[in-house]
């Protein structure tokens, strides 16, 4: 999937939080549901958080310098975290907070069509958004369940994405069967247990993302398929002998990191060994394009 691709996500899901976001803080001031409170914060974190990754992938662009010889890849991964942070903090700790203060101390909600037209509305504008995501995700996903795509993927905006939409979704759907029950039943409470109920799903997605983002940050291997076609193209070489071992690191979504202990034929010499190294690295491009830098140390 192109860079392209994830900006046109993220650019969605923007635009379509942006929109949410100022209709459901209305929507708040109309009726006082904390419900809808709780999902117009969830829609200006998601909004942050969609800035946050157009930042980080701009930062991650930069050319390699001394300092940074490998160059700055992971960016991605490290504003990805900070979008679980916020996630957490303004998403479901605040929501969280409602939720228990509108359980404690309950009041009775105003213009509840307002509400629900809102909500409904939300749904519209969420299920575009996820629809974008899910298109452009499609390019990459290949034969994979949604979920083994986002707990492994390496290129972290299109499963960040993901995962705030169908979070938003669920939100939506939450906030909207909490007003409906409160105006059926004449207990606000329900409007207090959406938001907290809200909160949880938001710490449970922000837990998600933090959990791979650490991994992505401390360094990850390559997936199997690309281990094993690397392996192969070392070791079908004319002149290799053994591959003595391998070890890969994501040094961001884009540039893998190769470093391998190779037994060359003993008839080579220095020169024989130079263009034998020459041929290594094109054939591991060659199945793995994203692979460099690729360092071969040769092992007597």
């Amino acid at each position: 999937m192109s860079t392209s691709g994830s900006k046109r996500a993220i650019m969605a899901a923007l635009l379509a939080n942006l929109g949410i976001s100022v209709a459901k803080f209305v929507g708040f001031l109309i009726t006082r549901s904390s419900s809808l409170l709780a999902e117009s914060v969830h829609s200006v974190a998601d909004s942050t958080n969609q800035a946050l990754l157009l930042f980080g992938a701009r930062r991650a662009a930069r050319p390699a310098t001394q300092a940074h010889p490998f160059g700055y890849g992971r960016e991605r991964y490290f504003w990805s975290f900070v979008v679980a942070v916020v996630l957490f903090t303004a998403g479901a700790a605040f929501a969280i907070y409602e939720g228990v203060a509108k359980l404690r101390n309950p009041h009775a909600l105003e213009n509840v069509q307002w509400a629900i037209g809102i909500l409904l509305l939300g749904l519209l504008l969420e299920s575009f958004s996820l629809r974008t995501a899910v298109k452009e995700a499609n390019h990459e996903r290949g034969d994979q369940t949604w979920w083994r795509y986002v707990i492994q993927a390496k290129k972290p905006e299109l499963p960040v994405v993901l995962l705030e939409d169908v979070g938003a979704l669920l939100g939506l759907l939450i906030a909207l069967s909490a007003v409906v029950l409160s105006e059926i039943t004449g207990q606000p409470r329900w409007d207090g247990a959406g938001t907290l109920i809200i909160g949880l799903l938001l710490f449970a997605i922000a837990t998600v993302l933090a959990r791979e983002m650490q991994s992505l940050l401390i360094g990850e291997a390559v997936s199997d398929p690309d281990q094993q076609a690397i392996t192969k193209a070392i070791t079908e070489t004319t002149g290799v002998e053994q591959l003595i071992h391998l070890r890969t690191q994501h040094l961001g979504p884009d540039d893998i990191l190769v470093g391998a202990k190779v037994v060359f034929d003993a008839t080579l010499d220095g020169v024989g060994i130079a263009e034998t190294i020459d041929r290594i690295e094109q054939d591991i491009r060659l199945v793995v394009p994203s692979a460099h830098p690729i360092y071969v140390e040769p092992v007597s």
